[in-house]
């Protein structure tokens, strides 16, 4: 008796030092960190993540098996329903007709008949001692009485997918051997009472896709037997206020999936005290009483997804101790207590997905010791519950529970688009006052424009930088990064390049439609006016980017809605002003400016092929015009290349069509700083007075290495002045001469 007291206190002393230590014991002899699993019976440890995401980490496969979710009756009753339910006698001994004469476009064996697909509008008659019937795929419209009464050993019948409407209080009147009844793909819309009362030994009830909008206890009359209820995708408004199950008192599975249910009463399941399953997804229940499951002590699966119940009772699960699987994902939960599942002590399985816990913590899950399988809304979630093996999801698509950015190709090309984009831009901006342009105030736009482009260089280095601080961790701290003030601003920043940039790509666009299609009319821009529009779309930016950080309440947390602080797509945890703004800026202003430079573009290259000219200056004109309109055109097909996919994705999520957060870290990794990237190419290292500046470096250059630095040689500038993007300022043919220079000094 002390030895036994003795190991008792040991055994306490070790489990409450693995407690204290943040261990976990599987026994054997091997105890891992909290958040990490053994790979079989070998003392190598992996953290959560590792097991079951289809890698075999371990070696052994161990982090690979036992990764299905069995929970529940669910795999259990697919292979019944599989191997059992539609499984005709094969064991027959002869493969001779036994029920008569059977119509001819029937298929008989033994005492089973087949008439699937026969075109009949009604039910054959053969002899009484048919053991199997099925109908299935006829024309049969309504069953009336006594229709198959003769058939009292039948066990089996199958009436789907017909047109069936009626169906007569006595159709089954006499099937006192039946187990098996399938009337599912019918245009049922009412059963009346007692139509059950003769099938005292029927187990399977399979009702789906038919219109019935209301039963009642007395429907299921006489089911004593009834073990299986399956009344899946039709239009019940509501479930019996008195006891549902009184009538059938073996009742284990119940599923009435894809109903209009809206509520139930306490004293709906009072008398399902058998009942194991139950299946109330896609509903419209919104409220569920604290004491709806109280009698349901042997419920081993309870489904609510996919409904709009927007608070749980704090004692909903009180009396579930034997629930192994609970659902209850895509419901607007709004809150979870912390101790909502204290009393179910043997759960196994829990799904949440598409829920926004707000006040997620540790405590909610910590008292469910036997939970192996956990379902979320986003995988940073998977960090409360550090003790469950198998948490989904591993990744939003974006991050990773190791990194903010999931692919190493991200985490490489992040940084490499970033330096092309800023190094682009900042080399434009330095480079600009030594090229000889002829208008300055143009030349002032695309230092302005390369500002803007040079944001979002700023952005993604800022994003691989976070990236690099977070490595291996991320999940530790995805939360507070995408609550934080940080992420908030690298957001902004992002919208106020893309917004900036968009604007000035349309003015520098309309500018160049109107010196082209209207050179006469005198439409150049000033000065003060091109200063003062430069000014204004700055502004505009400013206030596009910073708005939603003016009012939480109203937009939410806009920009960290995903690791990488771009809202992109909406998330339906997004607020209704939220999405709104979200709309007006993608679909609205950013799609209306690329319809106006894609209609200038057009425009443009339309009025000059009208152009009808033969003065050989004009003509030389209108040529120059027809090669600068070339290059916008790559301007323009940049421009697509930036904004289809991200007026496609904007316009998929208005629709719901769920979007791959994979998809939304390429986009703004590699689609959205397209322009920024190639704005830099486009507007100015491709240009005919760049090209000049650089081989008059370069001939400079090679004149000093031999002349070996005499002084006596001048140095000589272009050849001819170029006019980069506007058409010529008013200017005196003796400037526009090239022969009048002498040397770059006079030019």
């Amino acid at each position: 008796m002390p030895f036994s007291c003795f190991f008792l206190f040991l055994a306490i002393e070790v489990n409450a030092l693995h407690a204290a230590s943040g261990t976990q014991d599987f026994g054997f002899g091997i105890a891992c960190p909290l958040g990490y699993f053994p790979c079989g019976n070998i003392t190598k440890c992996l953290p959560q993540p590792f097991h079951c995401n289809g890698i075999d980490d371990c070696g052994n496969h161990a982090d690979e098996e036992n990764c299905g979710d069995n929970s529940g009756w669910s795999q259990q009753l697919d292979a019944i329903y599989d191997k059992k339910a539609f499984q005709y006698s094969l064991d027959l001994e002869t493969d001779e007709c036994l029920v008569g004469s059977v119509p001819i476009e029937c298929l008989c064996r033994g005492l089973e008949l087949d008439c699937d697909g026969a075109g009949l509008l009604v039910i054959p008659s053969v002899s009484s001692n048919v053991t199997l019937m099925s109908l299935k795929g006829n024309q049969l419209r309504k069953l009336i009485a006594n229709v198959f009464k003769k058939y009292q050993d039948l066990q089996y019948l199958y009436l789907q997918n017909n047109n069936i409407s009626f169906v007569s209080g006595h159709a089954f009147r006499g099937l006192y051997n039946l187990t098996k009844l399938y009337l599912s793909h019918n245009k049922i819309t009412f059963l009346k009472p007692h139509v059950f009362e003769d099938l005292h030994k029927l187990e399977w009830l399979i009702i789906e896709n038919n219109t019935i909008k209301c039963v009642s206890p007395l429907t299921f009359y006489g089911l004593n037997s009834l073990i299986l209820l399956v009344l899946m995708n039709n239009s019940l408004a509501q479930l019996p206020d008195k006891h549902l199950c009184q009538h059938m008192p073996r009742i284990n599975w119940l599923d009435f999936e894809g109903n209009h249910i809206h509520n139930f009463r306490n004293v709906t399941f009072i008398s399902c005290s058998s009942l194991t399953v139950l299946v109330l997804r896609r509903n419209k229940i919104s409220s569920v009483n604290e004491n709806s499951f109280s009698a349901l002590q042997r419920l081993a699966e309870l489904d609510l997804a996919n409904n709009k119940i927007e608070s749980l009772p704090q004692h909903l699960f009180k009396d579930l101790k034997e629930l192994s699987q609970l659902n209850l994902s895509y419901n607007p939960i709004q809150k979870i207590e912390a101790n909502q599942f204290d009393y179910l002590i043997k759960l196994n399985s829990l799904s949440l997905e598409g829920i926004e816990i707000t006040n997620i913590q540790r405590r909610m899950f910590s008292p469910l010791k036997e939970l192996s399988h956990i379902y979320f809304k986003k995988f940073q979630y998977c960090g409360y519950a550090p003790h469950v093996r198998s948490c989904k999801p591993n990744t939003d698509g974006i991050s990773s529970f190791e990194n903010l950015l999931a692919s190493i190709i991200q985490r490489v090309f992040v940084w490499v688009v970033s330096a092309v984009t800023c190094f682009g831009n900042i080399f434009v901006i330095c480079m600009r006052p030594y090229i000889q342009s002829e208008n300055k105030l143009h030349a002032l736009s695309i230092m302005s424009l390369c500002c803007a482009d040079c944001l979002m260089g700023i952005y993604l280095f800022m994003i691989g930088a976070f990236d690099l601080k977070y490595r291996g961790e991320y999940n530790k701290h995805a939360q507070l990064w995408m609550d934080s003030i940080h992420c908030q601003l690298v957001g902004s920043l992002a919208v106020l390049s893309t917004e900036v940039s968009v604007l000035l790509l349309t003015y520098l666009t309309l500018e160049k439609y109107i010196c082209i299609v209207y050179p006469f009319r005198f439409l150049r821009p000033g000065k003060y006016r091109t200063i003062s529009i430069l000014v204004l779309i700055w502004m505009i930016g400013f206030v596009v980017a910073f708005i939603p950080l003016s009012n939480k309440d109203f937009f939410h947390n806009y920009y960290g809605t995903n690791g990488v602080c771009f809202p992109l797509h909406s998330e339906q945890s997004e607020s209704t002003g939220g999405q709104i703004y979200s709309v007006i800026i993608f679909l609205g202003v950013n799609l209306v400016a690329f319809i106006i430079i894609v209609f200038s573009y057009g425009s443009m290259f339309y009025s000059v092929h009208q152009t009808a000219i033969t003065a050989m200056e004009i003509q030389n004109h209108v040529k120059k015009e027809m090669t600068l309109a070339k290059r916008f055109f790559f301007i323009v097909f940049t421009d697509a290349l930036c904004w289809i996919p991200i007026f496609t994705l904007k316009l998929l999520s208005l629709l719901h069509v769920e979007i791959p957060g994979s998809i939304t870290s390429w986009v703004v990794i590699f689609i959205l700083p397209i322009n920024s990237a190639l704005n830099p190419l486009l507007y100015t290292l491709t240009t005919r007075p760049f090209k000049e500046m650089i081989n008059q470096v370069w001939h400079n250059y090679k004149q000093r290495r031999s002349l070996g630095g005499k002084n006596n040689q001048k140095m000589y500038g272009p050849s001819f002045i170029w006019v980069e993007m506007w058409p010529t300022e008013d200017t005196s043919p003796e400037l526009t001469n090239p022969a009048n220079f002498t040397d770059s000094s006079e030019s």
